[in-house]
């Protein structure tokens, strides 16, 4: 059986993220084939996108999220993705058992649900948000007036998390300021919930996305547990390795592996995107298979990029190795990179090329530019 070591998974990762080259596929195509962007913070999808299409105009997103052919919703580990209608309506199902575990294990909440008829809860929820889509707290005002001993938060909290719900615009646009607005996904997307979703598909298609990777990633990207029996009964679907350490890595039968000498340019990515978040051992793309949270706490990043108008993560050599923030004074936008190791003279061109179109992509209107990178390089 071959094994694959963290740098051809990291390559492999890459490649089918379109972090090694951007590709020239449209943004409805790239959001299903990445299972989604994550879309916690507003600005986040466009990055992402940014970063992966060579022609990439952020407006053709957001008229995609005005026309609702992408919408805003609690997804995958109960946080907000930016997904295909279909996607919203198949991929719900599947991970409700994670936004329930979310809801009724959440400090804020779980002693208010607890002992509430949850299935009227959610009734009369979803009733006020077809006469009118609301803010979490309007919904939860209006909620409590028929359960006055509840907190409004954890009624609001519990439709979002019992139902299908979607943020609709502004929010998440292109510029487009404003609160979280929830509408019923069914009312807004006028369709159903998919009565008949496969598991197995999402399997697949996470594979496709950030294969080869091992039962314990699927789950940790998901939120879901117990996935080992259906990943054992897909065995003879599916490409089979090893990583490093002897455990098993699946993937799909077209899944690409590119060679390990292949270059990884360095990238501007958002403050959170899915290639950080979706896997158990994360060696492939965070130095010293760190979690996320892990990285961040290590290098002090709230208090790095406080302040910034714009920020997010650097990937050099095409790990995880490095930040970067926006600073605006009027027209004039400096980008501020911070690389955690020392930068190559090829690599550091790279940051200063992207960095000022970044800048030029994010800031349209500004008049003076100027990248400044730390230390570390050279």
């Amino acid at each position: 059986m071959t094994r694959l070591s963290a740098r051809e998974l990291n390559r492999a990762l890459l490649s089918r993220q379109h972090l090694l080259r951007r590709c020239d596929e449209q943004e409805l195509d790239v959001v299903s084939g990445l299972v989604g962007l994550h879309a916690q913070i507003p600005v986040g999808p466009y990055m992402a996108l940014w970063s992966r299409l060579r022609r990439y105009d952020p407006l053709r997103l957001s008229r995609l999220i005005e026309s609702r052919e992408l919408v805003r919703t609690a997804l995958m580990r109960s946080t907000i993705h930016l997904v295909t209608p279909d996607d919203c309506m198949t991929l719900r199902p599947l991970v409700q058992q994670v936004l329930d575990r979310d809801l009724f294990t959440n400090s804020a909440h779980a002693a208010t649900v607890r002992d509430l008829d949850l299935d009227a809860v959610v009734r009369h929820g979803l009733e006020l948000l077809d006469v009118q889509p609301r803010t979490p707290s309007e919904l939860g005002k209006a909620m409590h007036e028929r359960w006055p001993d509840a907190k409004p938060e954890s009624l609001a909290y519990a439709v979002r998390n019992l139902a299908p719900l979607v943020q609709i615009p502004p929010r998440g646009t292109w510029g487009g300021a404003g609160r979280t607005v929830h509408a019923s996904a069914s009312t807004w997307l006028d369709r159903s919930v998919d009565s008949n979703p496969s598991i197995e598909r999402l399997i697949r298609r996470y594979l496709a996305a950030f294969g080869p990777a091992s039962v314990a990633d699927v789950q940790a990207w998901c939120g879901l547990t117990k996935l080992g029996e259906v990943v054992e009964r897909m065995r003879p679907e599916l490409r089979v390795y090893l990583d490093s350490a002897g455990k098993e890595l699946f993937d799909v039968p077209e899944g690409v592996v590119p060679d390990s000498g292949v270059a990884a340019p360095p990238r501007y990515l958002p403050e959170f995107d899915n290639v950080f978040l979706s896997h158990a051992n994360r060696e492939r793309i965070i130095p010293d298979g760190l979690s996320f949270a892990e990285w961040t706490r290590k290098h002090g990043l709230m208090m790095t990029v406080r302040g910034g108008v714009l920020r997010g993560n650097l990937l050099i050599g095409g790990l995880l190795q490095g930040i970067w923030r926006v600073d605006k004074a009027g027209k004039a936008c400096t980008l501020i990179v911070e690389p955690f190791v020392r930068v190559s003279k090829k690599d550091l061109d790279v940051l200063e090329r992207e960095g000022n179109a970044l800048l030029g992509f994010a800031f349209p209107q500004g008049e003076k530019f100027d990248v400044q990178v730390s230390a570390h390089a050279g």
